[in-house]
């Protein structure tokens, strides 16, 4: 099994495209770490499904916009797994893909772009700078963060959270140039509108039917189909690959 004997931390894991991508490693024997902030029993429910699906899982609550809280997580990796070969920085902000009940930027105020920063680009930022001395025992480590083909094709203008994602994607490439000779690859899967999520139970079906009409592969993503690219980008297979931005969205976006 590709991911056999490596392990995995996915943040935001508890539900949505997060769970699907911690349940993935786990069917490829990863020990998968499922960080949450406040939701145990759906952290610990997607961490039994982990162990269903033939890996090992070890549910773990951290805010990670939260230097200390993301510490306290990187001690306890280091103290009950031992081990780190890459990273998923998947959690993000609350958001509402609700295009007629969308901010426009004449009422999107700072406050909003900032929350989406903290979310997006400081998430990643702690949670990659806590984990780096256990990113770099290992040899071939990765991580992978998850930003959004709106960055590239702002489908509908959601301001603040695609101005967010754009500032992901230039800090994951500043950190491919920069951990690239430690061996530690970074890579960006941008998704197009995933469903069902959360975040897109807003969206109504003349929207996804508009994209769906927009795309080549005529249907919207569902969190597995994002799951895939993910451990692509964690895995060997990629091995020669930093970097790099995959859109993962049918074709919506062709770069």
């Amino acid at each position: 099994m590709r991911f056999h004997d490596r392990a995995i931390l996915v943040t935001g894991a508890s539900r949505g495209i997060g769970a699907a991508i911690a349940k993935a490693f786990a069917a490829e024997g990863g020990i998968v770490i499922v960080n949450y902030r406040s939701n145990e029993a759906a952290a610990e429910a997607a961490a039994a499904e982990c162990r269903a699906a033939g890996g090992e899982a070890l549910a773990i609550a951290a805010d990670v916009t939260s230097p200390e809280a993301v510490a306290a997580m990187a001690t306890r990796i280091a103290e009950e797994v031992g081990r780190l070969d890459a990273v998923v920085n998947n959690a993000f902000a609350p958001y509402r893909f609700d295009p007629d009940n969308r901010a426009r930027f004449w009422e999107t105020p700072w406050e909003a772009y900032e929350q989406q920063f903290e979310g997006a680009v400081k998430a990643a930022y702690t949670v990659s700078r806590a984990m780096l001395p256990l990113l770099q025992r290992r040899s071939g480590t990765a991580i992978v963060n998850l930003a959004s083909d709106l960055v590239t094709r702002p489908s509908i203008p959601y301001h603040d959270y695609t101005t967010a994602k754009a500032a992901l994607v230039g800090f994951s490439r500043n950190l491919a140039a920069e951990l690239g000779p430690l061996g530690i690859r970074v890579n960006c899967v941008a998704p197009g509108l995933v469903y069902p999520t959360q975040a897109s139970a807003d969206t109504p079906e003349e929207v996804r039917e508009m994209l769906i009409a927009q795309t080549p592969l005529r249907r919207i993503a569902t969190p597995e189909d994002v799951a895939g690219p993910v451990l692509f980008l964690a895995s060997d297979w990629s091995r020669f690959v930093t970097g790099q931005v995959v859109h993962v969205d049918g074709g919506l976006v062709m770069a």
